[in-house]
C-alpha cells in the first residue's frame, strides 16, 4: 500500500480463476440468489457471468488507499492477504493467510483475546472466532478478528452479502453447534462502490 500497482495478466487471471471456483460453491450460489431475491442497494445480474464481474469490481479492482496513490489497493488484498500502511499492518483478516506467513516465519502470533461471554462459554478449539494478537513483518496488529476453520468462500459470501445489503455495522449471529456467537460483521466502502474491507467483530459468546 502507497505504491501504485500494476496488474498483470497472470494476476488478472489467477483472480478470475478463483471467482470461477467459488461460484461453484453452495455458499455463493446462496449469496447470488439471496441477493437477486433481496438486494434493492443495486440491480443484480441474474446471469452468473454477469455476477462474476460484480464480484471482481467488488473485490479485486484496484483502487487508492493512500492519499495521492490512484491504484494501489483492492478488498481482496486488504481483507485476504494483508497490507502494511503507514508502519501498521492493516487487514489481514483471513486465518489462512494467518497461517501460511506463520509457517514461513514472517508472522508471531502473540495470543488471543477472550470474548464477552453471557454464560460458561469458554474458548476452546472449536470456535470459530477469535480475536487475534500478532506480529507480520515485524509490525504489531494490537488487535485483528478473524474467523476460524472457515473457508474463502463464506467469508466472500458473507461479507458480500452484508455489503451490498446492510450498513457499516451488520448484526449477525453465528452457531457453531455447541457455541452462539454474537457479531458485527463492519463493512466499508472505498470508491463509494467497492469494498474497502469486511472483517468480524465477536461482541458475545454463549
Amino acid at each position: 500500500t502507497g505504491e501504485a500497482e500494476v496488474l498483470y495478466r497472470s494476476e488478472v487471471n489467477e483472480s478470475w480463476t478463483f471467482i470461477r471456483a467459488i461460484m461453484k460453491t453452495p455458499p455463493m450460489q446462496f449469496c447470488h440468489e439471496y441477493l437477486r431475491e433481496n438486494c434493492t442497494s443495486r440491480n443484480i445480474p441474474a446471469d452468473e457471468d454477469e455476477f462474476e464481474k460484480l464480484l471482481y469490481d467488488l473485490w479485486f479492482d484496484l483502487y487508492g488507499r493512500s492519499r495521492g496513490v490512484r491504484s494501489d489497493s483492492c478488498g481482496f488484498e486488504h481483507v485476504f492477504v494483508g497490507e502494511i500502511k503507514d508502519d501498521e499492518v492493516s487487514g489481514l483478516h483471513n486465518w489462512i493467510q494467518i497461517y501460511l506467513e506463520e509457517k514461513k516465519g514472517k508472522l508471531d502470533y502473540r495470543g488471543y483475546i477472550k470474548p464477552r461471554s453471557k454464560g460458561a462459554a469458554s474458548t476452546n478449539h472449536d470456535d470459530r472466532v477469535l480475536t487475534l494478537q500478532f506480529h507480520w513483518n515485524g509490525i504489531e496488529k494490537k488487535v485483528g478478528t478473524s474467523f476460524i476453520g472457515v473457508s474463502p468462500e463464506f467469508e466472500i459470501a458473507l461479507f458480500t452479502l452484508c455489503f451490498l445489503m446492510g450498513q457499516e455495522n451488520n448484526a449477525v449471529e453465528l452457531s457453531t453447534g455447541p457455541d452462539v456467537f454474537d457479531l458485527n460483521i463492519r463493512c466499508y466502502s472505498m470508491c463509494r462502490d467497492k469494498i474497502g474491507t469486511a472483517f468480524p467483530e465477536a461482541l458475545d459468546h454463549h
